[in-house]
């Protein structure tokens, strides 16, 4: 009597190639989810090895290099102001306050490039229990502040909750000229135009868009944070390869309505 063989293991797809690197936000029509503007920001970046990112990210996804070799990490200062949603009015208080994030880069199998946030420092804490508990992103009640003296912005960041409690973080920089033409690593690292984010364990897609990156040469006068190192990644070890300021742009979040078949 005949064998019966078993079925073939399935061949995975093969994955696609990452979508070209843009400093211009998608052109498909976005019906707006979520509104806000990100203002004063501070961009601090090292690179890392894409082994120590790789389990931190959401099923689905894989580090995105910039050489193929480097991937980067990301801790980000500014000023969230007026959050707003479903086309109401952006809330003058509980949506304006200071956020420090830590970020990775991701593509996934269909070749989208993403941020994956390891955490999203806030000072509001009814935004921080809703952004948990709706959408699952890792915000974090801290005691912040955002100050600034001329070109000189000073962020910092206390953690409250849920924790590691004390964890920190303190930003000094000083906002240089405006870049005429960003480098391509400087679009790799800023143009990043959704987010990954694992949603009762789906990884989900989330797109935004903005104007282009008005960005500043900065110069970086203190850097005291262990912020990074409570993300799950080695802590960084001496100054940012990277680090940029911007004056701020508004944005939106929402699903892109990809064009219709012969429409």
């Amino acid at each position: 009597m005949a064998t019966a063989r078993p079925d073939p293991a399935p061949v995975p797809p093969r994955p696609v190639a990452p979508e070209p690197v843009s400093p211009d936000p998608p052109t498909a029509p976005m019906p707006p989810l979520l509104t806000q503007s990100w203002l004063d920001l501070a961009f601090l970046h090292w690179a890392v090895d894409p082994a120590d990112v790789a389990p931190l990210l959401p099923q689905g996804t894989v580090p995105d290099t910039f050489d193929g070799t480097t991937t980067y990490v990301g801790l980000v200062a500014f000023r969230m102001y007026r959050v707003g949603g479903l086309r109401l009015p952006g809330l003058p208080y509980l949506g304006t306050f200071p956020e420090t994030n830590v970020r990775l880069y991701s593509v996934d199998e269909h070749g989208r490039r993403g941020v994956v946030f390891r955490s999203l420092d806030a000072s509001r804490l009814i935004p921080v229990v809703v952004a948990r508990a709706a959408f699952r992103l890792p915000y974090v009640w801290s005691r912040m502040g955002i100050e600034r003296s001329g070109d000189t912005l000073t962020y910092t960041s206390t953690r409250r909750w849920p924790g590691p409690r004390g964890a920190r973080s303190r930003i000094v920089l000083r906002a240089g000229d405006a870049i005429e033409e960003p480098t391509p690593l400087e679009h790799f690292l800023t143009a990043r135009w959704a987010l990954h984010s694992d949603f009762f364990g789906r990884t989900v897609h989330l797109p935004n868009v903005h104007p282009r990156w008005p960005l500043h040469r900065a110069e970086l006068l203190e850097c005291d944070e262990d912020l990074v190192a409570a993300g799950g990644l080695p802590a960084p070890v001496g100054d940012p390869m990277s680090v940029l300021y911007s004056p701020g742009v508004p944005v939106r979040f929402g699903p892109q309505r990809r064009p219709r078949a012969g429409g």
